[in-house]
């Protein structure tokens, strides 16, 4: 089976068992925090090593989640880490992630600008996307700061890209004025 396809199985049973027990957003905490530990190469080389021991797997994922989340989702970790699957951790993860804002009706979009928005120019995008079609209820926006633009921006969501970035512009006048010799 294709890790894809493990991590959203593990993935939307931690999900539902999530709804069931009517922890989802809790969880959701809990899979935030897991998700910042496995940004540490050490941790993330350990789940994905062959060579150490699922004992030593398992009492390291206690040793490191005992305090930090609930108690469904460290019986999650630690049935992972027994059934091997470890080694698919990051995945589902961000699996779970997806699946959460897609249960919530979360659209996640990415917004990359030449300088850093302001609080209020993020508000007001944030307004416009939630009135159009393209995106749900709620709107996820991460900033990021791409000098390279030069000016204006670009917005991500999911498979649909917008540049309206000067550096497009710039580039769009260029290809005109090599075609047109």
């Amino acid at each position: 089976m294709a890790n894809h396809q493990v991590a959203s199985r593990y993935a939307k049973s931690l999900l539902d068992l999530s709804i069931e027990k009517n922890a989802l957003d809790k969880t959701y905490n809990d899979i935030e925090t897991v998700s910042a530990a496995l940004e540490s190469r050490e941790l993330y080389l350990l789940f994905k090593s062959p060579i150490i021991k699922a004992d030593k797997k398992l009492s390291i994922v206690r040793e490191i989640f005992t305090d930090k989340v609930d108690k469904m989702t460290l019986g999650f970790l630690e049935l992972i880490t027994k059934k091997g699957r470890e080694s698919n951790l990051s995945q589902i993860v961000e699996s779970f992630k997806d699946q959460y804002k897609k249960h919530n009706n979360i659209t996640e979009v990415n917004v990359a600008t030449a300088v850093a928005m302001t609080n209020e120019a993020k508000a007001s995008l944030e307004k416009a996307l939630q009135d159009s079609s393209v995106t749900a209820q709620k709107v996820e926006i991460n900033t990021s700061v791409d000098e390279d633009l030069i000016g204006g921006f670009v917005i991500e969501i999911g498979d649909k890209l917008y540049d309206a970035s000067v550096r497009h512009k710039l580039s769009k006048i260029r290809k005109e004025f090599t075609e047109n010799k």
